[in-house]
């Protein structure tokens, strides 16, 4: 019962057995989409895909729901492609943690709201958005999901300690490409960890060596 989410990785998977998250899509993005594939050129079909990987959540049943890239998808089912590459970023078909960072079965749910219990790696989610760590994102259980992401990188005891150390520290990690498969994750592209704001406000507080050279400080 200990068994924890493994880092995305790739499985091909059928086109048709992707179950939407969304309602509608735009059939306009759906055509840029088929155009860019045409003009691959020698590019392989494995290659390409490679590329565009599809991230999704395991659900109940073992159903892969798609949290991004809709349209992606129904354009390579519109030009043929039976089965696309997916990102497994997490599964749900067993509970996710409980407060202590154990998996737990259904039937081991509580019975009513008043017995839930506490998950911080749930509230340092909830408070990574707030200061702009993630953008809102309509995907089911997106803040599920970067609290996993968080519990793998800070320590309970981190956490406990000091929420607002730790919350800089998530939010630096919100920020790098380690994230970027993440629902609502909103770095530019190429990013590296960037420093925690702590210690960017301690770096702006220190006076310039050259500044304080010229002064005659």
């Amino acid at each position: 019962m200990n068994d924890r989410i493994h880092e995305p990785s790739l499985h091909a998977t059928p086109v048709l057995d992707l179950r939407p998250t969304q309602m509608t899509l735009g059939m306009g993005e759906v055509a840029r989409k088929r155009s860019a594939w045409k003009m691959q050129g020698g590019k392989t079909l494995s290659e390409f895909l490679g590329h565009h990987m599809v991230p999704v959540v395991v659900g109940p049943g073992g159903r892969r729901f798609l949290i991004d890239h809709h349209h992606l998808a129904r354009a390579l089912h519109d030009e043929g492609i039976d089965s696309v590459f997916v990102s497994i970023v997490a599964d749900f078909r067993k509970h996710p943690y409980d407060g202590k960072g154990r998996r737990r079965d259904y039937a081991d749910l509580p019975k009513t709201v008043a017995d839930m219990e506490d998950d911080p790696y749930r509230s340092l989610a909830g408070e990574l958005r707030y200061v702009g760590g993630f953008a809102k994102d309509a995907t089911p259980f997106s803040e599920f999901v970067w609290a996993d992401f968080l519990r793998r990188r800070i320590k309970p005891k981190e956490l406990r300690k000091d929420l607002a150390a730790a919350t800089d520290k998530a939010l630096a990690l919100a920020k790098s490409e380690d994230a970027n498969y993440l629902p609502g994750w909103c770095a530019p592209h190429g990013a590296k960890v960037a420093p925690k704001p702590a210690e960017t406000r301690k770096a702006a507080s220190k006076p310039d060596k050259a500044a304080k050279a010229a002064s005659g400080g």
